[in-house]
């Protein structure tokens, strides 16, 4: 191990009571105190944007506090609304709402905005980094190499098939005890499943696509909106073209 990763989410107190966190904006200091302190400087910090319309937060306060702790890595994650959780339970009753596209895309590109002028790169969409300090760990998902899961609910890959373990520990400590693989399900991924999980990691990152001739044409008008760009033999997306790229992606694996 050599980098920790902090859980921020909010600088803002309202917010993190909103959100059900238990740790305060003074135990985030603290936090990266004692990491500096350990010799621990390589930390990343999460923080969550597009917060419904009703929860007053200020996105770019939070942007400069995190900044302020200098960090070497940065996850910015969108909110979404998940089914049974309390967030999707309001959103059924009207209670709340999820933001808007228009708030969404204001608050992702002044992030992109921020941190890249602090000097991250956008290594991948919801990714900054320090040159340097990329994550080896999440960079070897988006590049789809194999990868072990040893853990309760831990996913394993091995370019076809992916499994995942039993989810309840006690469950997964029984079996492994036994000497039986913790195993609760897996799939295999056909040809064309694999093609559209290549297209879609690969568009993902600042990298970009490997992509052919026929999936230079049909994302040619992407190019002349100013949503991707070609770079050698690959397919690139600028941050707004992030935005979209579902429409993308779509487009690139259908026949």
């Amino acid at each position: 191990m050599n980098r920790v990763s902090l859980g921020v989410q909010s600088f803002d107190p309202a917010v993190l009571e909103w959100m059900h966190r238990t740790h305060t904006v003074a135990q985030v200091s603290e936090a990266v105190q004692i990491l500096n302190g350990e010799g621990m400087s390589n930390f990343s910090l999460d923080l969550i944007f597009a917060l419904p319309e009703t929860v007053a937060r200020s996105w770019s306060d939070d942007l400069e506090k995190a900044l302020a702790l200098h960090p070497r890595h940065l996850s910015v994650y969108g909110l979404t609304v998940e089914p049974h959780t309390p967030l999707g339970r309001w959103t059924e009753r009207g209670k709340e709402a999820a933001a808007g596209d228009a708030r969404y895309e204001q608050e992702f590109l002044e992030a992109d905005e921020k941190l890249t002028a602090a000097g991250f790169l956008h290594y991948e969409v919801s990714n900054y980094a320090r040159p340097g300090a990329e994550s080896v760990h999440n960079s070897s998902y988006w590049s789809g190499t194999s990868y072990l899961g040893l853990g309760p609910s831990a996913h394993g890959f091995d370019g076809l098939t992916r499994r995942w373990n039993a989810k309840d520990y006690s469950r997964w400590l029984e079996l492994v005890e036994s000497a039986t693989d913790p195993l609760e399900g897996d799939e295999t991924l056909w040809p064309a499943e694999r093609e559209t999980e290549r297209v879609y990691l690969g568009l993902r990152t600042a990298r970009g696509l490997e992509a052919s001739d026929e999936q230079f044409r049909r994302a040619a008008a992407w190019v002349r909106a100013g949503w991707a760009k070609r770079v050698a033999d690959r397919l690139v997306l600028t941050p707004k073209g992030w935005l979209r790229m579902d429409r993308l992606v779509t487009e690139l694996v259908s026949e």
